[in-house]
């Protein structure tokens, strides 16, 4: 095994690891009134942008897969429209928990390439991939949430009764995003990589 393989190996670990610790802790979702900004798409984005899309894909699979177990109550107590959906439907809720975290890597990355035209390392376009990347999971995980509500006949008036407050998080979100990833990703991109 060469020295790439097992750089990317730790390095996606250990993006891993903060992924679980913001996951398990209040620092994943942070209490603001009327809002909650959540900062778990911070690590797909980081990890995609620093590591690649593979691993990226990896990082948003164990984002998706946490979020299940959370909303079958086995890691921490589900939230409760997540609740609401599992029991009512368990395979639609691990598809709007799984699909929206797997969707991250991809739109982040690709946005990073349209916007870095070319450039290897483009600090100028990391605003532009975090922030999509953290509004393609606010978008599609309420988007997908609400669908699903629709098609099990639960009542969509609590999802309808927060979208307001949730388009003024995902901005949040979003800002916070941009903020840590593309210092994080820029600092990491400097670090020789032997």
């Amino acid at each position: 095994m060469n020295h790439s393989s097992i750089f990317q190996m730790t390095a996606t670990a250990l993006f891993i690891a903060i992924l679980l610790i913001l996951f398990l802790t209040p620092l994943g979702l942070i209490p603001l009134g009327i809002i909650n900004l959540t900062t778990l798409c911070i690590p797909v984005v980081a990890g995609t942008l620093v590591l690649g899309l593979k691993s990226g894909m990896v990082l948003g699979a164990c984002f998706g897969t946490f979020s299940a177990l959370s909303a079958f109550g086995i890691l921490k107590p589900a939230s409760g429209l997540a609740a609401m959906l599992v029991a009512e439907s368990p395979i639609l809720g691990i598809l709007v928990c799984i699909l929206p975290r797997l969707a991250i890597p991809l739109v982040t990355w690709a946005v990073y390439k349209l916007a870095a035209r070319g450039k290897e390392h483009s600090v100028a376009a990391l605003p532009f991939a975090a922030g999509a990347g953290s509004l393609t999971n606010t978008i599609l995980y309420m988007g997908m949430l609400y669908l699903s509500f629709v098609i099990t006949g639960l009542d969509v008036s609590p999802i309808l009764a927060i979208l307001a407050t949730v388009a003024i998080g995902a901005l949040g979100e979003a800002a916070v995003a941009i903020l840590l990833s593309t210092s994080v990703v820029a600092a990491l991109w400097r670090i020789p990589r032997r």
